[in-house]
């Protein structure tokens, strides 16, 4: 499933936003000009990684500072061990689309 999650300007660069699809709660990142979507929880014990610090194209959990690279998901730095699923983005009229299951 295709779904809008908001306009690509509304994301400021360096940044993130929290949005929520389908009762899912996603955090979208915005590192060298482009927009990433992550499950918008750590999968150590469930932070809200849209509400931690982005450094570079690495984002930090709030809560207990696991680290996930936005680009991909995959853990960086512990103490989570499973990386955060990630979701395809494409960029269509300013819209961000994102492909979630």
């Amino acid at each position: 499933m295709r779904g809008v999650l908001g306009m690509e300007g509304e994301v400021p660069e360096g940044g993130a936003m929290c949005v929520t699809a389908n009762q899912r709660p996603l955090a979208l990142f915005k590192v060298g000009g482009k927009v990433y979507c992550l499950d918008n929880t750590c999968t150590h014990l469930g932070g809200p990684l849209c509400q931690g610090r982005l450094q570079g194209s690495v984002i930090q959990c709030p809560w207990h500072g696991s680290r996930f690279d936005v680009t991909s998901g995959n853990v960086v730095g512990p103490p989570a061990r499973k990386p955060v699923r990630s979701y395809p983005v494409a960029i269509e009229a300013g819209k961000i689309v994102v492909e979630l299951p």
